[in-house]
């Protein structure tokens, strides 16, 4: 480095230095290294106005109108016999169409942004962009609109398919790989923020896999300017394909702070795939709850590494159809490694409905393989168990590991409305000092399983603390159902 300075000052003097032939070429190697890396990490475009050009035409402006009934509450409280009251009943006729009864509906409006996939004129915005819309209208960068009708949307990834009937091929764009996007490449959001239409901002990825509140979700964070209005609208890479769908900001004041998510365009593209083809998503069912796998989880259950999905339930489907059981940690699915619990549901739902997958788990300190044929997660959604009180009668207590329980009653299923082949032990109440309350179990959890063992008494929970012990375990895996929901606790022994 020091020597291609020396270099590069010495070539200014009247009189150049003489060096060995071999030194010379190999300080110029280094010196056009030194260029070609450092234009490539600069990577800054002198413009975005080829870009822009290049992808305008095919960015839209979205604009929907929705009829709202209005209310037939008063809209002001008039004393009887006030002076004003006849005011406000003409008023209140008025709105309503004159004749007193029913009020006159009222039309709102709301726009977005989205972008052309397609000759034939299929449109890909946000599921909220036009959610509930009685008409769309589709605004084109070259002039004119059309109306659009919608294919099929998808709530879980925010993303809607529409379609215009163009006389012409309309200018569209394309998908590029999310997954070959970097932290720190440049990327371009064209949209109508705040309804000033076609705008063009520019920033850089600033993170990837980000997570809102969506079991499939996978953005792309951005610092390129993203407003109300640039929902729906594409970013783009610096080839002009399409990496992300604009969908929403972090904001306190609901401007743009330079935190903006957009959907990243490999989940898009399997989304519209299937809005095309079904009108409706199919994402593949596996049939389980679960959990991350924690460090007190993985050691009491002898898991060396802190990996895979833990498995709190099976109710009837796939999963229980090929021999999984609740407390299998799932460390492959078709042939894909398992990190979180995240991963494996973002997997599963983009596998195909009705194929057969070999699932690995670890189960009981040894590993095996299942073969699962998927089912249908939208079919499968909302099916919740039954359940049926009976008669009461007093529950006998016990305190164990800072927990007061007991063997449940038919009291008790009544109370927590358990069915009626519910088994365990009833938390009846949590010592706040003990480390079963800072894992946060409270009155009204049922224990079912401890040790991954199904518990019918306190007996069997005192054989799995034991039997822990034996092994050489800080601490014991407890299976806590409340309110349906299941999920692993590993409680420390310390307490008992």
């Amino acid at each position: 480095m020091s020597q291609a300075l020396a270099l590069s000052y010495d070539t200014q003097r009247e009189t150049p230095k003489k060096l060995p032939m071999g030194l010379a070429m190999g300080l110029s190697v280094a010196l056009l290294l030194l260029q070609t890396l450092s234009a490539s990490a600069r990577g800054a475009p002198e413009s975005f106005a080829d870009l822009a050009e290049k992808i305008s035409p095919a960015v839209v402006n979205i604009t929907t109108t929705t009829t709202v009934a209005r209310s037939t509450t008063p809209q002001g409280v008039v004393p009887e016999g006030s002076p004003f009251e006849d005011f406000f009943r003409e008023f209140q006729d008025r709105n309503r169409g004159g004749d007193g009864a029913t009020p006159r509906p009222r039309r709102s409006s709301a726009l977005g942004s989205g972008f052309v996939i397609s000759e034939d004129g299929f449109v890909v915005t946000n599921n909220h962009v036009i959610d509930g819309a009685d008409e769309i209208m589709i605004e084109f960068f070259e002039g004119g609109e059309l109306p659009a009708k919608v294919i099929g949307t998808d709530p879980n990834t925010d993303i809607a398919l529409l379609k215009v009937e163009a006389e012409v091929p309309l200018s569209f764009v394309s998908f590029g790989d999310s997954d070959v996007s970097r932290v720190g490449d440049w990327v371009m959001a064209m949209g109508n923020p705040l309804g000033q239409g076609f705008s063009v901002s520019a920033g850089i990825v600033s993170a990837r896999n980000r997570a809102l509140s969506g079991s499939y979700d996978d953005y792309l964070q951005t610092d390129a300017a993203i407003n109300r209005g640039n929902s729906g609208g594409p970013l783009f890479n610096m080839d002009g394909d399409v990496v992300g769908v604009n969908t929403a900001i972090l904001s306190p004041n609901g401007g743009s702070i330079g935190i903006g998510f957009s959907m990243a365009s490999n989940v898009v593209v399997k989304v519209v795939d299937q809005l095309k083809e079904f009108g409706e998503t199919r994402r593949g069912w596996l049939g389980v709850r679960i959990q991350d796998v924690t460090e007190d989880v993985a050691e009491a259950i002898g898991l060396e590494k802190v990996a895979g999905a833990l498995v709190t339930d099976v109710p009837e489907g796939p999963s229980a159809e090929a021999g999984i059981k609740a407390g299998d940690v799932i460390l492959s699915f078709d042939g894909k490694d398992v990190s979180d619990t995240r991963s494996l549901v973002r997997t599963v739902g983009n596998t195909q409905v009705g194929k057969a997958v070999r699932v690995l788990v670890f189960r009981e300190g040894k590993t095996q393989t299942l073969k699962v044929t998927l089912g249908r997660r939208e079919e499968a959604e909302g099916a919740v168990p039954a359940a049926q009180p009976a008669e009461p009668e007093a529950p006998a207590k016990t305190e164990i590991m800072g927990l007061t329980v007991s063997e449940i009653t038919n009291e008790l299923r009544e109370q927590l409305d358990l069915a009626d082949t519910a088994s365990g032990l009833v938390v009846q109440d949590v010592d706040q000092d003990s480390k079963a309350y800072e894992k946060g179990l409270r009155a009204g959890d049922v224990i079912t399983e401890a040790g991954q063992q199904k518990l019918a008494s306190v007996d069997d929970l005192n054989a799995q603390i034991d039997a822990a012990r034996e092994a050489g375990r800080k601490s014991l895996l407890l299976l806590v159902r409340r309110a349906g929901d299941p999920r692993f606790v590993a409680l420390a022994l310390e307490d008992s």
